[in-house]
């Protein structure tokens, strides 16, 4: 049972967000009204959740009252047994929407991702399958209104991918993209395989939220080396003549980012430091957490990159995401980009730990 003093809390919110947001001060500032406005909006839905728990919750108390043994109108009472039940559940639904959204938002949640993925063990068969995680999350993005937009690649002769770097704009991205840290690995019969035997591959995906202006990173000029170079596809050879592609080194913690897929040097320079920046705040916040001991490393959203987190089994059109020992016989549509049942059970187990924490 979710405390009145909570509930009264959400309302109190409310009316001081639309309060603020009709002060001229706010009104005159356009990104402090911008904040505001999502705030206010966030609360809203919010407050729409608390009303329809506390609507179900007089609901039940209304038919536990009728259906009391001190009823004198029987059929009343007999009328309210029935509905109790049902009553009961929907009070119970209710309050599974609420208290995830007690929590306290993580900011994150609504920032574009960065997201890199890698070729590990396997050859070209794991290149292969870092084609197929890419096709996969642009098939998602495209169902869900998501920009996908490829920052650097290299490919492998037979079209697979050694690595690739993509920025992936839209609503609550990263809330959603940030499961998807962690090592992923495929069996399957490769197709340069003529025996018919299974192999096992892996590839690695990191995602990061990408900085934006509020971060306040700092990048001197001198803790950068930039390199510039001709942009090159499988094999190693040139597909570009001019010196477009941009490497930028962060010198003091070793960290690097490339873009060669855009003809101009200085959209790839803006592209490859604005990942860089985003591996600047990633790795300042793990270091930060690591000091702190903080216990958000240990859910399923901390984004450890050594992690085993997933199978793809294609002979058996498996999914099994070890974290939450959840297995899907639906691989054949998830790997063409239906992943809203698998993300939303991750997002699920991560809010019911949340919660666990919470409450310790």
């Amino acid at each position: 049972m979710i405390d009145d003093r909570q509930l009264d809390k959400i309302a109190d919110q409310l009316a001081e967000s639309e309060r603020l947001l009709a002060s001229p001060e706010v009104t005159a500032d356009y990104r402090r009204s911008a904040e505001l406005a999502r705030e206010h909006l966030r609360l809203r839905k919010l407050a729409d959740k608390a009303q329809n728990y506390k609507r179900c919750r007089a609901e039940l108390e209304q038919l536990q009252e009728l259906a009391g043994a001190g009823s004198d109108d029987e059929e009343l009472r007999a009328m309210a047994l029935a509905e109790i039940d049902s009553a009961r559940a929907a009070l119970e639904s209710a309050e599974q929407v609420l208290m995830p959204a007690l929590l306290a938002p993580d900011p994150d949640d609504e920032r574009n991702a960065i997201v890199e993925i890698r070729a590990g063990t396997g050859g070209d068969e794991a290149g292969l399958f870092v084609a197929d995680l890419l096709r996969m999350y642009k098939r998602y993005a495209d169902t869900v209104g998501w920009k996908v937009g490829l920052i650097h690649s290299c490919a492998t002769d037979i079209g697979g991918f050694k690595e690739l770097v993509c920025a992936v704009s839209g609503e609550g991205v990263y809330g959603m993209m940030r499961y998807e840290s962690g090592c992923h690995r495929v069996q399957r019969v490769p197709q340069t395989e003529t025996s018919g035997r299974i192999h096992t591959s892996a590839a690695t995906v990191a995602v990061f939220p990408e900085a934006d202006e509020s971060d306040s990173i700092d990048v001197p000029s001198e803790d950068l080396r930039i390199d510039i170079f001709c942009s090159s596809g499988p094999g190693g050879q040139s597909v570009n003549t001019t010196y477009s592609a941009v490497r930028i080194t962060h010198l003091p913690t070793g960290l690097v980012a490339q873009s060669q897929d855009e003809r101009s040097q200085h959209r790839n320079r803006d592209k490859a430091l604005n990942v860089l920046k985003a591996r600047l705040r990633d790795h300042q916040q793990r270091c930060e957490q690591e000091r702190l001991g903080n216990s958000r490393r240990s859910l399923i959203g901390s984004g450890d990159r050594s992690e085993r987190i997933r199978t793809y089994n294609f002979p058996q059109n498996r999914l099994t995401d070890h974290r939450i020992n959840l297995t899907l016989y639906s691989l054949d549509r998830i790997i063409e980009g239906e992943l809203e049942e698998l993300l939303n059970a991750l997002k699920a187990h991560d809010v019911r730990e949340r919660l666990k924490q919470e409450k310790v």
